[in-house]
């Protein structure tokens, strides 16, 4: 069972998220939260895998609460997804360097969402096709200069590795790209996350644009 957090402050929004992130019974929301301060209240006392928490809200917004949560080391198994109507690149550039393992606009058909809570779950990392790109590109242009030093150490196929991961591929994905099985591409992910010291997939895709590994634009065959 996948245990649910949902922060955000309108009552409708939270009423509706709970029946469609539980209709297939393996996801059930533990807790609800109105604010940022509340929501990771909320967090360090039910520990649950996801969060789905909103930017704007009272208090505090969901951007700090998503830092105050993913640097908190008795937090480290809680993934955050940014749910969100705004959709401008500053706001999904703020989540993804807070930390969020995913960012998705309140308009995800409930089918989405479910699918989107169990990858994040499962310690992939996503953004809503309509913005990736968009933010990545954001990425590297608001680095300022760019730091290589970051994948010094790493091997050629770690880094050909870490660009896949950077362009947004799968397990499977990065497999067919360089091909390898995907239980080996999975493997050089984890390996990428402990060299680099990354939480997560998203903090990798960070890593490829600071490091100048992938520049606006890059799209390796």
């Amino acid at each position: 069972m996948i245990r649910v957090v949902t922060v955000d402050d309108q009552e409708l929004v939270r009423t509706g998220l709970r029946p469609m992130a539980e209709r297939d019974g393996d996801i059930v929301v533990v807790a609800e939260a109105v604010t940022g301060r509340d929501g990771v209240a909320a967090v360090r006392r039910h520990l649950p895998d996801v969060v789905l928490m909103d930017i704007r809200m009272p208090v505090l917004d969901g951007l700090e609460a998503t830092r105050q949560i993913v640097s908190d080391p008795a937090l480290s198994g809680v993934r955050v997804v940014v749910l969100t109507t705004f959709d401008e690149d500053d706001n999904i550039f703020g989540a993804i360097r807070a930390g969020a393992a995913g960012y998705l606009l309140k308009d995800i058909s409930p089918e989405g969402l479910r699918a989107a809570i169990r990858t994040v779950a499962a310690g992939e990392a996503l953004l809503s096709p309509s913005v990736t790109r968009t933010v990545l590109d954001r990425v590297a242009r608001d680095t300022g200069s760019l730091r290589p030093e970051i994948v010094a150490g790493l091997t050629a196929r770690e880094r050909d590795v870490l660009i896949r991961v950077g362009l947004g591929e799968s397990n499977t994905e990065i497999g067919a790209s360089l091909h390898i099985s995907p239980a080996t591409a999975r493997t050089y992910v984890s390996r990428l996350l402990a060299t680099l010291h990354a939480r997560d997939r998203s903090q990798l895709v960070v890593l490829a644009y600071e490091s100048g590994l992938i520049t606006p634009g890059t799209n390796p065959t």
